[in-house]
């Protein structure tokens, strides 16, 4: 019998906002916020395992949910591990997303021993670039935290964030993710938004983005798998290119169709650089807002987008990074998170 392909479904959560770090490209506003209260946590951690199961059986269709869970630096919420023990007994598989400068061996032991299938950490190229962007004293403070991850067990993927300032270093952090052993190196562009607005001249060219993946997705190194959640690492694959007008999203962005984003306050947003507001769990269900907020319908919606991303034959696929393209638009005076991803190199 055939297999039937599980569907993802992600929340990434925000436990706090609080950080060790100021990272010049950080997404986030710097401010502070009420945290949820760990009663409010277990409830809605009890909400989120309930509706997928029940959607599992609503629907015969088999998910394979995720907590993403960071900050801010996640380690630094109160209860984090008891948090951590309430949700790996849910449906949910359990990654962590840390700037890694925190980790002790007790620490890791412990992500080891709930069963946390990884741990991100965020590395952005050789040392003094690295530092460049996230502060004197990182690169090291990182890198022992992600040895001591690895020492007891724990898988780590290492992250970085893509500008002008560490894209011409990104075969030296290929290096060094070959030197420490771990066997996935991720990437994302940068979003001109929250602190990391400051850095809008800084993003990539149009050009630069499509030299950059042709080059970097033509790399075989064993032991290593370089990957990106960018949507438009997928028009690097061959995919069929016919007009899907109107056609359901299968693929690409994650924004109102595989994923939800829980802040530290309790206020859900599409995703995790995508600041707009669709409700908070405080007051609404999950499963509310997910069926029935207009952010989202808009989202699912071809005829809805702006520019070439409307238009785009291989939309179902890509649809653009939404968080890029409002955080663009709305530094250019007309916020729209329906508006072309900037960056696409796709022509028409």
């Amino acid at each position: 019998m055939p297999v039937t392909q599980a569907f993802d479904f992600l929340i990434q959560w925000h436990l706090t906002e609080r950080c060790n770090l100021s990272c010049k490209h950080c997404y986030q506003k710097d401010k502070k916020s009420e945290e949820l209260s760990f009663q409010e946590i277990c409830q809605t951690i009890d909400a989120a395992d309930a509706m997928v199961r029940d959607w599992s059986e609503l629907y015969d269709i088999k998910f394979s949910p995720s907590f993403n869970i960071t900050g801010g630096e996640p380690f630094l919420r109160a209860n984090f591990f008891e948090i951590l023990e309430k949700m790996a007994e849910t449906c949910f598989d359990l990654y962590i997303l840390s700037n890694g400068t925190i980790i002790t061996e007790q620490k890791a032991q412990k992500l080891a021993d709930l069963g946390v299938k990884g741990v991100q950490v965020s590395l952005e190229g050789p040392e003094r670039i690295h530092e460049t962007i996230r502060g004197s004293g990182s690169f090291a403070s990182a890198f022992a935290g992600i040895q001591t991850l690895l020492k007891n067990g724990v898988k780590v993927s290492l992250n970085a964030t893509l500008s002008q300032l560490n894209m011409p270093y990104f075969m030296e952090l290929v290096d060094i993710a070959v030197g420490l052993g771990v066997p996935r190196l991720g990437f994302s562009r940068l979003v001109p938004a929250g602190q990391g607005l400051t850095m809008l001249e800084q993003m990539l060219s149009t050009e630069q983005v499509k030299q950059f993946y042709e080059k970097i997705f033509c790399l075989s190194i064993d032991g290593l798998k370089i990957t990106s959640g960018d949507p438009l690492a997928s028009q690097m694959e061959s995919l069929p290119d016919i007009d899907d007008h109107g056609a359901v999203a299968r693929g690409g962005c994650a924004a109102g169709v595989s994923g939800l984003t829980i802040l530290a306050d309790g206020t859900v947003t599409p995703c995790r650089r995508l600041p707009i507001p669709l409700g908070n769990v405080k007051v609404e269900s999950m499963r509310q807002i997910w069926a029935t907020s207009p952010v989202l319908e808009a989202l699912r919606d071809k005829n809805l987008y702006q520019g070439k991303c409307g238009t785009c034959r291989r939309w179902s696929q890509c649809r653009g990074c939404r968080a890029i393209a409002y955080a663009y638009s709305q530094a250019r005076g007309w916020p729209d998170f329906l508006s072309a991803d900037p960056q696409c190199f796709i022509q028409d």
